[in-house]
């Protein structure tokens, strides 16, 4: 089976998207996952655009481990971009099972999503127990064994946990991550982030993706953080996040609701032999 795609990254943080609103191609979890799979073509999420009467185009996002992923920041600002070279329109509306999100389409490859308003209470997330969600107090180690207690967590379309670190250096995040990410308190189990506060407007991250491993960007862990940073009284309402490849700019409105702005990749027209 031959099966025309696009590639694109926000950051680093990279997609494989195919296009199915004129025809559906059944994939399979097993095939998700060999697509995915950096031996084969690989992307840290695979995309796919639905049509949609009501919106621009359904999205469904799914992790490189073949799971379904309710919401992806970066994956929507990608798509956004996509969507608004096919049509020519600067705003554009994607349906996911996380809910409806807005872009606006800013030009030179910049795009900003409206992600929603957070969810900070325990079932939200959601939590196996009844804890404060602005510190759950999970241990994690750092390379030389020192304990640090914290956590954050947040939901933006997905269960996030932040630490905030004194530096995410002293720490083994290939370690750290798939721990926390399968910890008994996640029933959904949860994306991971480790974060040091530069200052007021910007936060350093190193993010462990649910279901994708360690990622180069994390557009929804970007709102998590600057969410966490925000409760937490580490930053104001706009605030950047740092990845190794570039910042994304987020901003907390007066709706509570957050708004991600950051650039997106030229797309790429690929084959994809199955």
């Amino acid at each position: 089976m031959d099966i025309k795609a696009f590639k694109m990254d926000g950051l680093g943080n990279d997609f494989i998207i195919i296009d199915q609103r004129n025809g559906n191609i059944e994939l399979s979890k097993d095939q998700i996952i060999k697509i995915c799979n950096r031996n084969f073509i690989g992307c840290d999420q695979l995309i796919i655009i639905k049509k949609n009467r009501k919106v621009d185009a359904g999205l469904e996002f799914y992790n490189s481990d073949g799971s379904p992923s309710g919401a992806c920041g970066n994956g929507t600002r990608c798509v956004a971009d996509f969507l608004s070279k096919e049509n020519n329109k600067k705003e554009i509306t994607v349906w996911t099972s996380s809910g409806i999100l807005k872009s606006n389409i800013l030009g030179s490859n910049l795009v900003e999503t409206e992600v929603g308003i957070p969810k900070t209470k325990w079932n939200e997330i959601p939590l196996s127990e009844n804890l404060d969600t602005k510190n759950l107090n999970i241990k994690i180690l750092s390379k030389n064994n020192t304990e640090h207690i914290g956590g954050t967590a947040v939901n933006v379309g997905n269960p996030h946990i932040v630490f905030f670190v004194k530096d995410i250096e002293n720490f083994d995040l290939k370690k750290v991550g798939p721990e926390i990410e399968n910890h008994k308190l996640f029933p959904e189990k949860c994306n991971v982030t480790l974060a040091k506060v530069i200052n007021k407007n910007l936060i350093k991250v190193k993010v462990w993706e649910r279901g994708s491993g360690l990622t180069k960007s994390c557009g929804t862990a970007a709102c998590a953080s600057a969410i966490a940073g925000n409760i937490n009284g580490f930053v104001e309402k706009k605030t950047d996040i740092e990845f190794k490849l570039g910042k994304l700019s987020i901003f907390i409105d007066a709706k509570n609701s957050v708004h991600m702005k950051g650039s997106v990749s030229d797309i790429k027209n690929i084959e994809i032999k199955i």
